[in-house]
């Protein structure tokens, strides 16, 4: 059910009406509508169903899909696609002048439907692209079934026949739609944005349908909210052609109505198109796809033999633990029966978990594609975030950091009574992660394997350049008004207005100045561009474009056209493929020292409490040096001054803007050097706490300590640790 609208009189008074033709802000610097104020508007104007149609893209689906469900709104997924007037292959332009790519209209009816506009969108990516991702009718007779198509715009092929008196042209392209998409699936669009060309066209195409017995359809083609939002529109489209308002040849709607109108609105603009407009119902009645979230789409790993994927884990891990630990023997000589039965137990109790929770292939996933890296001389790091926890990620050389050493938690890497996907980042040689990628694409199929999509937004310098620019401001005044706004990660424009008193003063100020700061708010946030993940990569178990759409970058990368978080929520499968400069630059200096010198190095066996390193970095010698090289980290560890290896790490955990904001690091650093005595809240925390001189600095002795005195399980401890950190009062 869709929720009660704010302006009930309006939900009274309406024409029964559906949007099926709306440009997001996935349009990208075309169109300017954000999804959520979309669907509140529709909400507003009694609307229960709405459709997104972006150009060429898919990117939106899922954040519109998803959210739309929340506003009790019927989401229908659309795209409006390029088609080329002849194959998608040709990519030359016309000998006679006409356009290259022509636009249709398709929206999404059912499963069947979903996975054909995928794979169409995919093809105009990856075949078709010439300034445009372009389809052709070859496409759309194979992959038609499941879709509707609408006319389009007056870009459209029928549209553009009909607006330059090519009626017999008109008729047999539409003719050709009609027969591909079974006649019922084809509707003419007629639109509601009033230009004079428009208005002409839609009359030609009310008869156009009355002679080939076609439906019409009557859309907008809304590319903003509001009508009073058509000058931030403007811009926006300066913004995408890198021209100023000044220039006459620019990309320019002709009027200011191509927003998201009311049922009401429509039925006035549209006088004598009720058919059409009753149409958007029957459409929308037709469109029924349901997206499946949270089913795991687990990659094959193949096991030789007989074996299970538990049992293959069983027994690389234990194989591997034994390795570990008679290394570890050889080098800081026989561990204790005690000890011994600590690692076993844990990696029962780990092995029990990983297998219950249905993760074995998983891990044997990461340990096939690590192991080649290593045996292929690709340096790997030693292990990065919550994954170090594991005993069995240690095991099967995921990572080289021995948990039981470091005191470090399995529940804060997967917790059993809180079922998601792990998440191990590894780290590569910068030089080499794309052979690990060609890796995993040769093993489980190219098709199978993708990058994955990630967008940069108009943040608040960037807007404000953005905008001035547009409004032809000199480069000299825009540059100043940016620096205006403090450094800041998320800082927004209101939040830069309240803090600087120049831009505070702005708001009073020219014409110009009111326009830049008004606009810029207008469009601050908007999507600006796709890039590739600098990490993600997906596996799946079968063709990705069975799943969703996929794009091509700028180098012919190809990556999903839904994020990273996306692409989990759908339930496939993503890793985190770091490439990291410094571990190039490691390798070379030890191939350095082997090659110049007559003591090769080999880093495992590095003294991890030697003197003269703590020396070096106490004094802040520590430029190049990974996470301590920065101005602030360095005076830190001459204030610190680390004397063993656990120092360096709670330096790391300190330099983040928590405990640099509080007492927490001076705290720490007087504790450490006696000049305040060290206490504990608790007598039952000191052996928590002894190692870090009473303060907490890490999540694990948070979890520690609510297992300590309030008698919680690990699993329960890493709730709470989750809680705190994402300060949700109610979870606390």
């Amino acid at each position: 059910m869709s929720p009660e609208p704010k302006n009930k009189s309006e939900k009274k008074d309406r024409h029964p009406f559906v949007h099926l033709h709306t440009h997001t802000e996935f349009s990208l610097l075309d169109g300017a509508i954000r999804i959520d104020r979309l669907l509140q508007k529709a909400a507003d104007l009694g609307m229960e169903t709405v459709a997104i149609t972006d150009h060429g893209n898919m990117f939106g689906a899922v954040e519109f899909y998803s959210q739309a469900h929340k506003a009790g709104i019927k989401p229908i997924i659309g795209c409006e696609t390029y088609v080329a007037p002849g194959s998608r292959k040709e990519k030359s332009p016309s000998s006679d002048g006409q356009p290259t790519a022509y636009h249709l209209v398709l929206l999404v009816m059912n499963e069947t439907g979903y996975r054909n506009l995928s794979r169409l969108v995919t093809l105009g990516n990856l075949e078709g692209f010439y300034y445009h991702p372009r389809i052709d009718m070859e496409l759309l007779r194979q992959n038609n079934q499941g879709l509707i198509a609408l006319s389009a715009c007056l870009k459209g092929h029928v549209p553009y026949f009909l607006r330059r008196g090519r009626l017999e042209d008109a008729k047999e392209y539409a003719r050709q739609l009609a027969s591909i998409f079974d006649h019922d699936r084809f509707y003419l669009e007629v639109m509601a944005n009033k230009m004079p060309e428009q208005i002409a066209v839609n009359k030609s195409l009310k008869e156009l349908a009355e002679d080939l017995s076609l439906p019409l359809v009557a859309t907008n083609d809304c590319h903003y909210l509001n009508r009073e939002d058509a000058e931030a529109h403007d811009i926006l489209l300066c913004v995408q052609t890198g021209k100023s308002v000044d220039d006459p040849s620019r990309l320019k709607f002709s009027n200011d109505q191509f927003y998201f109108k009311s049922g009401q609105e429509m039925a006035s603009d549209l006088d004598g198109f009720s058919e059409a407009l009753d149409n958007t119902v029957e459409i929308a009645k037709k469109c029924n796809y349901e997206m499946e979230f949270g089913q795991y789409k687990y990659p094959v790993f193949q096991v030789a033999g007989n074996l299970s994927l538990e049992e293959k884990l069983q027994k690389e891990a234990r194989q591997g633990l034994d390795k570990r630990l008679e290394r570890k023997e050889a080098l800081d000589g026989s561990l204790s029966a005690e000890l011994k039965a600590e690692y076993e137990d844990r990696l029962t109790y780990e092995l029990r978990t990983i297998s219950e929770m249905g993760f074995a292939g998983y891990f044997l996933i990461v340990a096939d594609f690590i192991a080649y890296a290593r045996k292929s001389g690709i340096p790997v790091g030693p292990g990065r975030g919550s994954a170090a926890g594991s005993l069995t990620a240690y095991a099967l050389k995921i990572t080289d950091i021995d948990p039981i050493e470091y005191g470090l938690l399995f529940e804060r890497f997967l917790n059993p009574g809180r079922i998601s996907m792990p998440d191990i980042d590894i780290d590569f040689c910068i030089k080499n992660r794309d052979k690990v990628i060609d890796y995993v694409s040769e093993k489980y199929g190219r098709e199978n394997v993708s990058q994955i999509i990630t967008f940069g937004t108009m943040k608040a310098r960037a807007v404000i350049r953005d905008v001035a620019r547009s409004l032809n401001m000199s480069y000299a005044e825009a540059d100043r008004i940016a620096k205006l706004i403090p450094e800041g990660l998320n800082i927004t424009l209101d939040e830069a207005i309240e803090a600087e008193p120049q831009l505070k003063a702005m708001e009073e100020g020219t014409d110009e100045e009111k326009k830049l700061l008004r606009i810029s708010r207008s469009l601050e946030g908007l999507t600006r561009h796709a890039s590739t993940h600098a990490s993600g990569i997906v596996i799946s178990d079968r063709p990705l474009v069975e799943y969703l759409p996929l794009f091509k970058g700028p180098n012919g990368e190809v990556m999903t056209q839904f994020t990273m978080d996306q692409v989990a929520q759908l339930g496939l499968i993503k890793f985190d493929f770091l490439g990291l400069k410094t571990l190039t630059v490691i390798q070379d200096t030890v191939d350095l020292i082997r090659d110049t010198t007559d003591h090769p190095v080999n880093l495992d066996e590095i003294d991890m409490e030697d003197d003269k390193t703590f020396q070096l970095i106490s004094e802040g010698k520590t430029t190049g040096v990974f996470q301590l090289e920065s101005t602030g980290m360095k005076e830190l560890l001459r204030n610190l001054k680390p004397g063993v290896f656990g120092d360096i790490v709670a330096s790391v955990a300190l330099y983040r803007p928590g405990p640099l904001g509080s007492n927490m690091v001076v705290d720490f650093i007087k504790r450490k050097h006696g000049e305040i005595k060290i206490t504990f809240p608790l007598p039952e925390l000191e052996e928590i706490l002894t190692e870090t001189y009473g303060v907490i600095v890490y999540q694990e002795q948070v979890m520690r300590i609510a297992q300590v005195l309030a008698n919680y399980t690990l699993a329960e401890a890493d709730g709470l640790r989750k809680a705190i950190s994402k300060k949700r009062s109610e979870e606390l």
